[in-house]
């Protein structure tokens, strides 16, 4: 995804044991152009994270390698499709395993990059393993907004994450991202990770998900870098992670 390739990621935990994660970014509503093809190559290692699954079967965070391509298509100038496959995860043990795979449609405001005020609207499907997640179908919704204020950019994502269980039982997670642009090709950037829980009852503060990005991009062509290391701001999260985004436009 043009653009949208800025990201970032949270392994967010709830009192318990978090769930891996596969992606990290924040969606600033960039797109790929209409009838090109991008690839965002998404991976990250927990360099100190939690040592129990989140559940009975689950896989573990701790020296975890977690990624996946995300193929992605621009159909038009305010919409782009997408696919993850395959989510991948290799463990400290030196197994791998395959964790299912994502549908995304993107909508947003065309020509978001350039915009003062932009905005979007990001449907996630995913077919999980039982591995990954407990629940085998998952999907996202997350809503964009952002400005661009000169060198600064503030994008906020306020995420709710769908088990299919009920209005009540959507999670929220929302991501913040505050960048400054050194220059056209370089950018810096503090990006913030939370998990507060269900609509219906957020968790107590000890137990919600909080994490903290230090960021820095490269774009250019035809490849374009993020490298980010996160820590966790409480105890319930994994301490220190490390995250790497590749994307290039394929024709």
């Amino acid at each position: 995804m043009r653009g949208a390739w800025l990201c970032v990621f949270g392994l967010l935990a709830a009192g318990r044991a978090l769930a891996l994660g596969d992606e990290i970014q924040v969606y600033d509503g960039g797109l790929a152009d209409p009838g090109v093809f991008n690839l965002t190559w998404h991976n990250n290692f927990a360099i100190d994270g939690l040592r129990q699954p989140e559940y009975p079967g689950g896989l573990v965070a701790h020296h975890a390698l977690n990624g996946v391509p995300e193929w992605a298509y621009g159909v038009t100038n305010w919409f782009e499709a997408g696919l993850y496959m395959p989510l991948y995860t290799y463990t400290k043990e030196g197994a791998l395993t395959f964790n299912g795979f994502k549908l995304r449609a993107l909508f947003a405001v065309p020509d978001a990059d350039s915009r003062l005020f932009f905005y979007g609207l990001n449907f996630e499907f995913s077919y999980n393993t039982a591995h990954w997640d407990q629940n085998r179908y998952t999907s996202e919704i997350r809503p964009i907004v952002g400005w661009h204020l000169g060198k600064w950019d503030f994008v906020f994502n306020p995420i709710l994450d769908n088990n299919y269980k009920g209005f009540g039982e959507l999670e929220f997670a929302p991501a913040t991202r505050i960048a400054y642009r050194l220059d056209d090709t370089w950018q810096v950037a503090a990006e913030d990770y939370d998990e507060f829980g269900p609509l219906r009852g957020f968790l107590p503060a000890r137990e919600q998900g909080h994490q903290l990005y230090a960021v820095v991009n490269r774009r250019g062509k035809p490849w374009s870098f993020e490298a980010g290391l996160g820590v966790s701001l409480n105890s319930a999260s994994d301490k220190l992670i490390f995250k790497l985004i590749a994307e290039r436009d394929l024709n």
